[in-house]
């Protein structure tokens, strides 16, 4: 009967990959993880992990974090080596420092029908400096093949206890099962995150009695929580996304309570009033909003005496537009100097930003500041305050009962524009008067591209025309910046991109860099593809999109655009009497579920002049991921119309 269950659970670990049974519960190399060959969930995947386990406690010693790590992966291919390369990173606040122990580390092979193990040795680990608060330990597995399963373990110890040791369980590779057991005293409370799409597959929790001494007869319980998945998809990054760790599953953790065994307590996570009066008097945002004497005197008496409110909010934004220089830094806490803006002209976000608030609050004008997280910084917590989850300060000002979002560091915005990287979904308003607030960051005007064509099909079957570009909000600020920042040089830029039409007579009415558009006009002249007495044409001489930018065979995480955009193609051709219309694209009309977006491809032919309208949008700036297939489909549909479509003209 103890064969008999032995043997039971053995069999009950092992998952199949095709005919190969793998272990997804033992660290322990196997024969049938040594000869699987591929993933059939991935077959694209470069490695697989079989099996890993985080382990992490708080000692009752030293009160330190132990945790222990250990995984066993398999390199099916060349471009899967790479995860033999290991790197850990250790923390220092120079008095104290994490410390790494324990590291082992094999290499397994099958060489002539025998499976060998090679062991790292002591002497290929290495570490190396990364910076003032980290060094990097550096090891490579050795003797690495094809077909190679490799295993590695380490413990850590940390006197960092304010941040729980976090686990990953997906990453850049597919894993078969990922476990973390995580021990927490009852006297340490922690706000726990569990982030990313995916679902835990066990969620279990039980006490443990005196599980770690305070000395003099006190002991603290623990809660002891095992979390696992199984089956876990690599997470492939891809376009139209912001940061991968706003949506890569994991379990974070943020220390909130202390309980001391001497009945003190220390609350380290504080509420949003207690945070909102620490940033009222800090020497970054709180006293740099109180310079109201330093800015008197640099407006001009015309602006001053502006008695439209919007007219007069414009021309103070464009006035910090094009006396401040932004020098790319951030820096929403620490080193901010309005009254060194002032005399330098140059400074970071917090600096130009606040100038305009104060130059805003001198003239009367409704105006308070926001601090936010960019897109590639993650989003912020709303559960707690969290201040380093936050980067980045802009300006809200309302006039007439209407919202405008400002930030002065790029001359090409539009007054109520923010640049891209900062449309991540919302912010934390400080209205330290009423108690600060959450706010939605979004772009409110649809940006656009559109073409207007209008062509001549001459008797000689050439092609002459005029064509107007016309692009707003999000769209013309690349167009803008490329335009104002070499005009000499734009036209050839144009020439390049299209190589087979000629373009002349090119010019522009846009003379103010933050115009919201930007419109071009030129003429254009090519040559038609004629097969025997047929011309073939393809309308779409400026296409929207060469390839489709949806690729994966799954997408896990949300579709974001930062904004909702519309495109429109325009076309009117005129047909010499020399020919005859045979053929025109077929009309097509095609939506999103929801309504969420929609392709119109119409087109007409009445007396040798043909009309074609194409138009599609994206009515969301954010599309969660069970749009992704229609998406992909989406994107196929409309490349195919621009690629494949077709005008077909024959000589009389």
């Amino acid at each position: 009967m103890k064969n008999l269950v032995l043997s039971i659970l053995l069999i009950a670990p092992l998952f199949t990959i095709g005919q190969v049974s793998l272990n997804l519960k033992n660290y322990q190399v196997t024969h049938s993880d040594l000869i699987s060959d591929t993933y059939e969930k991935d077959s694209l995947a470069n490695a697989l992990v079989i099996y890993e386990q985080g382990k992490s406690h708080i000692e009752d010693e030293n009160f330190e974090l132990i945790f222990e790590f250990k995984q066993k992966l398999k390199i099916f291919n060349r471009d899967g080596f790479n995860k033999a390369d290991i790197i850990i990173s250790l923390y220092n606040d120079k008095k104290r420092k994490e410390i790494i122990d324990d590291i082992v580390a094999t290499t397994y092979n099958i060489e002539d029908g025998t499976i060998t193990s090679t062991k790292l040795e002591k002497s290929q680990i290495f570490k190396e400096k990364y910076n003032e608060h980290i060094t990097l330990v550096k090891f490579s597995l050795p003797n690495i093949k094809e077909g190679s399963v490799i295993t590695y373990g380490y413990k850590l110890k940390s006197p960092f206890i304010y941040k729980y040791k976090p686990w990953r369980f997906q990453s850049d590779i597919p894993k078969l099962y990922s476990e973390y057991q995580a021990s927490i005293p009852g006297n340490y409370e922690y706000n726990i995150k569990l982030v990313g799409s995916l679902k835990l597959d066990t969620n279990e929790n039980k006490l443990k009695k005196h599980c770690v001494d305070g000395g003099n007869g006190s002991s603290a319980d623990c809660i002891e929580t095992t979390y696992a998945m199984k089956n876990i998809p690599a997470f492939i990054e891809e376009g139209f996304m912001t940061t991968k760790d706003n949506y890569l599953s994991r379990v974070d953790y943020e220390l909130r309570i202390v309980k001391s065994f001497d009945g003190t307590v220390n609350n380290i996570t504080k509420t949003w009033e207690t945070t909102d009066k620490e940033l009222k008097y800090d020497s970054g945002i709180g006293r740099q909003m109180k310079k109201n004497g330093i800015v008197k005197g640099l407006l001009s008496d015309e602006i001053i005496s502006e008695n439209d409110i919007l007219k007069k909010s414009k021309s103070i934004y464009q006035f910090v537009q094009s006396n401040f220089i932004w020098n790319e830094k951030y820096n929403i806490f620490g080193d901010v100097s309005v009254k060194n803006l002032i005399k330098t002209k140059l400074g970071n976000v917090s600096e130009i930003n606040l100038l305009l608030y104060n130059l805003l609050r001198n003239e009367g004008i409704d105006v308070t500041p926001v601090i936010l997280s960019t897109r590639n910084n993650g989003l912020p917590t709303k559960i707690y305050p969290v201040i380093s989850d936050f980067n980045y300060i802009i300006i809200r000002t309302t006039i007439n009962g209407k919202n405008y979002h400002l930030d002065a560091t790029d001359k090409f915005l539009d007054f109520g524009q923010i640049p891209f990287r900062c449309l991540n979904q919302y912010g934390r308003l400080l209205d330290f008067k009423n108690g600060s607030t959450w706010v939605d960051i979004q772009a409110k005007e649809t940006s656009t591209k559109q073409y207007k064509v209008e062509l001549n099909i001459n008797d000689d079957s050439t092609i002459s025309g005029q064509v107007i570009y016309i692009t707003k909000g999000y769209h013309a600020l690349p167009i803008k910046k490329n335009y104002f920042n070499n005009p000499s040089e734009y036209l050839s830029f144009h020439q390049k991109k299209y190589v087979d039409i000629e373009i002349s007579n090119y010019k522009t009415d846009v003379t103010q860099k933050n115009d919201f558009l930007f419109k071009e006009n030129f003429d254009i002249n090519l040559t038609t593809e004629t097969i025997g007495n047929n011309l073939y044409i393809n309308p779409f001489l400026f296409s929207f999109f060469k390839t489709n930018p949806f690729k994966l065979q799954e997408r896990t995480y949300p579709i974001d655009f930062g904004y909702k955009d519309a495109y429109l193609y325009s076309l009117k051709i005129k047909v010499d009497e020399k020919f005859e219309i045979i053929e025109i694209p077929k009309e097509v009309t095609y939506q999103l579920p929801n309504k969420k977006g929609q392709i119109t491809l119409k087109c007409l032919k009445k007396n040798n002049v043909i009309n074609i309208y194409f138009k599609f949008d994206f009515k969301e700036a954010i599309y969660n991921s069970s749009y992704y297939t229609s998406l992909k489909k989406y994107m196929n549909t409309i490349i195919d119309i621009e690629s494949n479509s077709l005008i077909v003209l024959k000589e009389k």
